[in-house]
Parts: C-alpha cells; structure tokens; sequence
C-alpha cells in the first residue's frame, strides 16, 4: 500500500508593517488609495511585523469600519 503524501504547509514571511507597505497593498486591493489615518491605524493594530496575508486583511477590513474606531480621540 502506498502511502499518500501530506502537504506541506510553508510558514509565511513576515514582511514590515511600513507606511510603503501598506500603501503597496491598498493600491493593490482598493479602487481608491487609503488615506494617513488608515494607514495609521493598520500600523498601530499590526505592530512592526506581519504575513502578507495579515496585511491584506486588515487592508481591506479598515475600508469597512465605521470613522469613530479608525481615529485616536485627541
């Protein structure tokens, strides 16, 4: 009997969580460009690290969250 082969799952890179980076992935994603206070907030929720995967996600979630929880208060 042959033994099937499992597949392997690669371990994704973590790539940094700059303002290039995320502007890189909202250009990819969104028909419009994100502006400075959603750039910050997905720096600030991500930290200095993140997959590709994890940047996309929040890339395109932030488009969906109401102002109020994007912005600090002053």
């Amino acid at each position: 009997m042959r033994a099937t082969a499992t597949p392997k799952i690669r371990e994704q890179k973590k790539i940094a969580v700059t303002e290039v980076n995320v502007r890189k992935a909202g250009t990819r994603l969104l028909s419009s460009s994100l502006v400075s206070t959603e750039i910050a907030y997905v720096q600030r929720i991500l930290g200095a690290q993140a997959t590709q995967d994890a940047l996309d996600a929040k890339v395109l979630a932030v488009r969906s969250m109401p102002w109020a929880s994007i912005v600090i208060p002053d």
